[in-house]
């Protein structure tokens, strides 16, 4: 073979470099760079070396997967309205106009979000939200917990090594904590993971949210206490009162607000159902009928007072103002971390339980946090900026409505005796167990007997089902679970029922039987309670509660997508480069901007494409 002139190999090296030559140029257009990335990105893009133009060539095509943004936000805000239902955006949010109304047009609105288990009550659902996890999961199943040696039952944040700290005169009582939470929460996982910590920040009414969403260290954490009718915290997280709490507090009195008048905040007309209906329960010296007065039994702040001035909006916009002030004293958001704020609006759950969800009570607490959610909405916006922050809201639960309303509507419902109940299994255990008191307690459905009778139940198949059976034949009651057939239950089931009764069940702390009333029915303790209404059952009124996400790396839009609240820490987690040791939710990453390719999945579980 001839040897090639070097003239040859110059010709050659010119067609390879106009082979290289990229298509999509333009006749006679300029090589240009490529246009530069805006401020946000180029402050996060990572450089990658481009390989050469030859290799590029004959490269096999990929799929074009949008790159993940590495920009994080400064500040992660959750926000919890306390037994907010879903439809109460889709039924009252027409009248909305600032801060809900800001989250429902600027936002991600997940309008089919609801929890997958069985007692959708406070602690169990905050519990899940800042883990991300299930109750058979992070171990907490009531707002109460049942101690089997003790035979006694205690908040489920109670811990006698801590005590409280009082922002007023000295408080009697047992202080608070996580330690029964059996995962880390989100603020946990920021403070373990994030180089420099982070300032953590969770305010609420009751202690057993304010400590829950906290976890277990955090800069400030208050709740109110009413016996000693100011507010509280734990030596879990304080050795003394924080100054800048004690500053807020001096400067906004609670006492401020005695003799207001609460009264509805928007015209008459707009509210739907009756003011004055059947089965509502007045707290104080309160009628079933606007205006509400915010006094007690005598002229000046007494026990009533605090109670009614609890359950008002003025309770929700003193939170809010609290909050603000805590990212001002802490400088939220503008430090080299990630901070974390927590609040959880107590008043409308204190407003439904009493006046039920079909009240204008309801109407007008909801009108009412629209505007305090616009203060604090606009305070984030100049405190830390737009872009800086990611929030989330949502429902811890929702609420049943008055089992006395839906029956005048012409639907099954009503009151099931706890009493009763109890007497009818301790009567169908007498032949085997003899006479005397078989069951101890309940708590919503979890059913506990007196020690060592459980065992004997299980000794004895007989006397088993003699004593389910007996619960099940109770008028009212749709399904009966034994502690052992949910413990040997494998995987998921078809059931609705036993699906939600799995996902709650957690054995050292769940009931010996899974007591389930039917819909619009729920227990009693006597024949006296014919009003008001509760929460704590599989079904979807109790179930189904908004997620908004808004703010730093969200889309915008309206999402039809079956998704629940354990998806809220995962998501929030993954927008922080942080991960969840236990997550049961996932990322919802269809709400992520600029994420990945069309038709892939972002799991939380190792996070990868598919």
């Amino acid at each position: 073979m001839k040897r090639l002139s070097a003239f040859a190999y110059i010709v050659l090296a010119v067609m390879l470099i106009i082979v290289a030559v990229p298509l999509a140029a333009p006749p006679g257009a300029p090589l240009a760079s490529p246009p530069p990335a805006s401020r946000a990105a180029r402050s996060v893009a990572p450089t990658v070396q481009a390989p050469p133009p030859t290799a590029r060539a004959f490269a096999p095509a990929v799929p074009r997967v949008r790159p993940i943004p590495r920009r994080t936000p400064k500040l992660v805000v959750i926000l919890v309205v306390d037994q907010m239902r879903a439809d109460y955006v889709e039924k009252f949010g027409q009248h909305w106009t600032a801060g809900l109304r800001h989250l429902m047009d600027e936002g991600a609105w997940f309008r089919e979000a609801a929890y997958p288990f069985m007692t959708t009550v406070t602690c169990v659902g905050h519990s899940t939200i800042v883990t991300g996890s299930l109750p058979r999961t992070h171990g907490i199943v009531g707002n109460d917990l049942f101690d089997r040696e003790a035979g006694k039952a205690a908040n489920c944040v109670a811990d006698p090594e801590k005590t409280l700290v009082s922002y007023g005169e000295p408080a009697k009582g047992t202080g608070t904590s996580t330690k029964n939470l059996r995962v880390p929460t989100l603020g946990d996982e920021l403070r373990a993971q994030l180089g420099v910590p982070p300032r953590i920040v969770s305010l609420s009414l009751k202690d057993y949210t304010a400590t829950t969403m906290a976890g277990r260290r955090a800069d400030a954490v208050v709740w109110m206490n009413l016996t000693a009718k100011t507010l509280m915290t734990s030596s879990a997280y304080t050795s003394a009162p924080l100054p800048f709490i004690a500053g807020f507090l001096k400067a906004h009195p609670i006492e401020a607000d005695f003799g207001k008048t609460w009264s509805r905040l928007l015209p008459e007309s707009t509210y739907l159902y009756a003011d004055d209906a059947e089965g509502e329960r007045t707290p104080g010296k309160w009628t079933r009928t606007f205006p509400h007065v915010l006094k007690g039994a005598v002229e000046q702040p007494d026990a009533d007072f605090y109670s009614v001035w609890d359950e008002s909006p003025f309770s929700d916009a003193f939170l809010g103002q609290m909050a603000e002030a805590s990212i001002d004293a802490l400088k939220l958001g503008q430090g080299p971390s990630i901070d974390y704020l927590a609040i959880s609006f107590s008043a409308l759950d204190l407003v439904g339980h009493d006046y039920g969800p079909r009240s204008h009570e309801v109407q007008d607490v909801l009108a009412r946090l629209d505007r305090t959610l616009e203060s604090l909405l606009a305070h984030l916006d100049r405190s830390v900026g737009r872009d800086n922050y990611v929030l989330a809201l949502t429902g811890d639960h929702g609420v049943s409505p008055v089992p006395e309303q839906m029956a005048a509507l012409g639907l099954n419902g009503g009151r099931v005796l706890t009493t009763e109940l109890t007497a009818r299994i301790d009567k169908a255990l007498e032949p085997f167990l003899g006479p005397g008191k078989k069951v101890l307690r309940n708590a919503y459905e979890d059913w506990f007997f007196e020690r060592g009778v459980y065992d004997k139940l299980r000794a004895n198949p007989e006397a088993m089902r003699a004593a389910l059976e007996a619960a099940r034949s109770m008028p009212g009651i749709a399904r009966v679970f034994s502690a052992d057939e949910l413990r040997d239950a494998h995987g998921t089931s078809d059931d609705l029922l036993e699906r939600a009764a799995l996902a709650n069940f957690f054995p050292s702390r769940s009931g010996d039987f899974i007591v389930i009333p039917r819909p619009y029915y729920q227990f009693a303790s006597s024949a006296a309670r014919t009003s008001g209404t509760t929460h704590g059952s599989p079904y979807w009124y109790d179930r189904r509660v908004p997620v908004f996400l808004m703010g730093q790396g969200i889309k915008k839009g309206q999402y039809l997508a079956p998704v629940t609240p354990l998806d809220i820490a995962p998501t929030l987690a993954f927008l922080c480069g942080i991960t969840l040791p236990a997550a049961d939710g996932r990322i919802l990453n269809e709400v992520l901007v600029g994420t990945n390719a069309e038709g892939s999945v972002l799991t939380q579980r190792g996070r990868f494409l598919r």
